[in-house]
């Protein structure tokens, strides 16, 4: 159980159906790789995600907004209610060992701002394109278009975070 990794998923709480099939594609792909799916509980993007994660047996906790746990979504297994609202952001970013981030709005942007600040590795999958920072750095996120490569990425990515700690 010490290496389990864990896995964020960001993104939007309302998404159209082809981000709910990316979403549920990429919580599949955690729970076939024996990772635990992390989100903020609530629905579109996360939803997905873990309704992808349950259709393989995987486990999904949700770190809710809320501090009552009849908010989350039904597929969530561990739900963990903060009564934070958007705060509980950070959390759900230093909950997991990577984050993949798929689509969003604000709220997301926040929670790739936390997965930056915390040096977590970051996938993105159709979200927000960051140019460099204003000191000309390039920022540490990984693109791809496809849930299998991004899941590959965000797993490999977290054994070299577990190695390091």
């Amino acid at each position: 159980m010490k290496d389990l990794i864990k896995i964020s998923v960001i993104g939007g709480s309302q998404a159209g159906r082809d981000i709910q099939r990316l979403s549920f594609e990429v919580g599949r792909q955690i729970a076939r790789n024996n990772a635990l799916l992390v989100c903020g509980g609530m629905g579109g993007v996360m939803e997905a995600a873990c309704r992808g994660a349950k259709s393989e047996g995987g486990l999904t906790i949700g770190i809710l907004p809320l501090d009552d746990e009849s908010c989350a979504n039904e597929y969530v297994d561990i739900k963990i209610p903060t009564g934070l609202g958007y705060a509980r952001n950070s959390l759900v970013v230093l909950a997991s060992h990577a984050v993949i981030a798929i689509d969003g709005k604000s709220g997301t942007l926040s929670e790739i701002g936390y997965a930056l600040t915390y040096e977590k590795p970051l996938i993105g999958l159709k979200t927000w394109r960051l140019n460099p920072s204003v000191k000309g750095e390039d920022l540490p996120i990984i693109y791809s278009d496809d849930p299998a490569d991004a899941v590959n990425t965000a797993i490999s990515e977290a054994k070299k975070q577990i190695r390091e700690q």
